[in-house]
């Protein structure tokens, strides 16, 4: 008698542990399809943005690689604006997280509903980043030294003293020099000739 209630209560135990079972798995199931469903969901809301962004990304100059504007899988979908900056949804799902990956940890860079809100900061970070990029290569090239040593040697140029030219005699000088040493070789002519008359006149005296 006593070993037909312990069956009873047996199977009726396995019962329960299978129920508990299958009822365990049906809340897997729905606790995956919400995961899934959340997660389509914060897809759908990071293409809007990427949408938004499409026309940035064109204007992107064809030669810089850093940018990537692509949407990621994984449990947690993000929006890659390069290799370290991202826009992913917060635990709202309404409101877009735009953060950046450093050395120190992710600093926040924007927080915001509105998915014009979170496009323009994110254009002005792409923005930053380009003109970064110029005055690095602005630095190495040399280009702004060169331009200023030219500058340099043309001022030196401009301030060193002109040598000074001789300046032409006016046009009548040179006759009024001539005519002086014509006058000057009349008079000591005529005291030549002078002296030697007077010395002949004497001796034939």
């Amino acid at each position: 008698m006593g070993e037909g209630k312990d069956n009873v209560s047996s199977l009726m135990g396995n019962r329960r542990l299978a129920d508990a079972i299958r009822a365990a798995k049906i809340a897997a199931a729905h606790r995956s399809d919400v995961v899934v469903d959340i997660r389509e969901a914060d897809r759908a809301r990071l293409e809007i943005l990427a949408e938004e962004m499409q026309s940035v990304a064109d204007e992107v100059p064809p030669g810089d690689d850093r940018f990537d504007f692509t949407i990621s899988g994984g449990p947690q979908p993000r929006f890659w604006i390069d290799g370290t900056a991202h826009v992913s949804m917060a635990r709202d799902r309404r409101t877009y997280r735009f953060a950046r990956e450093t050395r120190l940890g992710r600093v926040m860079l924007g927080e915001s509903a509105d998915v014009a809100v979170i496009a323009d900061r994110v254009t002005d970070y792409v923005a930053e980043r380009i003109v970064e990029r110029d005055k690095a290569f602005a630095d190495s090239d040399g280009l702004g030294v060169r331009v200023m040593e030219r500058g340099e040697r043309k001022t030196e140029a401009a301030a060193a003293p002109i040598p000074a030219r001789p300046v032409p005699p006016p046009a009548g000088t040179s006759f009024a020099v001539a005519l002086s040493w014509l006058m000057i070789g009349l008079v000591i002519g005529a005291g030549t000739l002078y002296a030697i008359a007077s010395v002949r006149g004497f001796s034939l005296n």
